[in-house]
């Protein structure tokens, strides 16, 4: 249990079921989800913990006064709104939630994988337009592909678990964990997903090392023609690149649910090309970064992180 005096700042929409939850490991809450980020610095002087979703970036600054601080919590899946090294060099622990939304992210890449090989999407808007194509939206099925998981961690896991009843083999590559992977997906290099894979689903987080990783050269080393998912980071992709390799059939379909820049209404000129082109191919699904996104995972989220909080309250 946590100490009475255990304060806890949360600067973003959360449901309602975290208040009981927290209170019930002894913390107090002062919920201010329409607190500026210009606020917060100043805020955090007087809290043991931050619970916050996409609000603001957590910077060394952020954190300049929080001198009782033990933790920042993330409302959801990825940390890359937060500087891990800033908290980690005040001794501060970094709690994330992935194993909250892994299952709303698994079943919405299948679900977008099958709209994209069966023309779902496609053909449900020529029937609202009272065009009945049925040769044309003649699809392909998943059983007997060979599906690429870069990226083994929850996401990709709960990924492969949903495949696996379709009949299809599964690679996997996971850069920084391989012993990760386990069945149903084989352990495999980069290389090898590039040589067999009919299919390629990122489930990646963005740090550096990620950025862009799906290039010219990463879409040119596939030997196949690909089906292609993002659910991940917009930043994973070089869009610029996917435009291009979808107009050459490199890459027959893609369906993100990310894009390098979500605000619509800041695109530069080349994210507006590139946007443009997305949009106006008949083989993309865009969707708003809703992968993670059910009822039940805006409450797993809020189970899991205060779990991780009472094991880190603990130890105080």
């Amino acid at each position: 249990m946590a100490s009475p005096s255990t304060r806890i700042l949360i600067i973003d929409e959360m449901h309602p079921s975290i208040f009981p939850l927290l209170e019930s490991i002894g913390a107090e809450t002062d919920y201010r989800p329409e607190i500026k980020p210009a606020d917060v610095r100043e805020a955090l002087a007087d809290f043991d913990g931050l619970i916050v979703r996409s609000k603001m970036r957590i910077t060394a600054n952020t954190l300049e006064l929080a001198n009782q601080l033990k933790f920042v919590a993330r409302a959801g899946a990825g940390v890359d709104n937060i500087d891990a090294q800033a908290l980690q060099e005040r001794d501060i622990a970094l709690l994330g939630a992935n194993e909250g939304n892994r299952q709303a992210v698994g079943e919405f890449t299948l679900g977008i994988l099958l709209s994209l090989l069966r023309n779902i999407t496609r053909s449900d808007k020529q029937v609202r337009e009272k065009v009945w194509l049925r040769e044309e939206n003649r699809g392909e099925e998943l059983s007997g592909k060979t599906v690429g998981i870069i990226g083994y961690g929850n996401m990709g896991q709960s990924f492969a678990k949903l495949l696996s009843s379709f009949g299809c083999s599964i690679l996997a590559y996971d850069r920084f964990a391989p012993e990760k992977v386990c069945a149903p997906a084989i352990c495999a290099s980069l290389e090898e997903i590039q040589a067999e894979a009919d299919v390629v689903s990122l489930h990646i987080p963005y740090i550096p090392e990620n950025l862009s990783l799906a290039d010219d050269a990463f879409f040119r080393g596939f030997h196949k023609p690909v089906w292609f998912l993002n659910t991940s980071r917009g930043d994973v992709v070089d869009q610029e690149a996917l435009v291009q390799h979808l107009k050459s059939g490199k890459v027959k379909g893609a369906a993100l649910d990310v894009l390098e820049n979500e605000k619509l209404q800041t695109l530069t000129t080349a994210q507006q090309e590139s946007f443009s082109n997305l949009t106006s191919a008949r083989n993309v699904i865009l969707t708003p970064h809703i992968a993670g996104w059910t009822h039940e995972s805006y409450i797993k989220i809020n189970e899991v992180l205060v779990e991780k909080i009472r094991k880190v309250l603990i130890n105080y």
